[in-house]
């Protein structure tokens, strides 16, 4: 699946989810729907990826995204009512991690999805 059709199809399984648990949920909740739908769809993904952060050759931190999707797409889920710069950070900081060009963050709020994409 090429890079577009991947993340509108991603974006369409994240407001599914919404669509069907509502608001209220802790993020694991709704990254365990998302991955029910992943499975269902036959769409290869991986699931809390270690990301060492290294700096002379030496791990100096570690991440875990969320999802890393057909080894080409960061899906970040996240609960709250907007987006912070930390949430950039950390997709920009995983995609730098991972060679890879976008990410995408979808932010569950009270009134429904919102969603940010994120170019490396």
């Amino acid at each position: 699946m090429n890079m577009n059709k991947l993340s509108y199809k991603m974006i369409g399984l994240s407001f599914d989810v919404y669509n069907r648990l509502g608001y209220g949920h802790k993020e694991k909740i709704y990254q365990k729907a998302l991955q029910e739908l992943l499975d269902k769809e036959k769409i290869k993904y991986q699931r809390e990826i270690y990301c060492p952060i290294k700096f002379e050759s030496k791990v100096i931190g570690k991440y875990y995204l969320d999802f890393l999707i057909d080894d080409k797409l960061i899906l970040e889920l996240k609960v709250a009512e907007d987006f912070y710069p930390k949430h950039f950070k950390q997709v920009i900081n995983y995609l730098k991690a991972r060679k890879l060009k976008l990410g995408i963050i979808i932010l569950i709020t009270k009134s429904g999805i919102r969603i940010k994409r994120i170019i490396n």
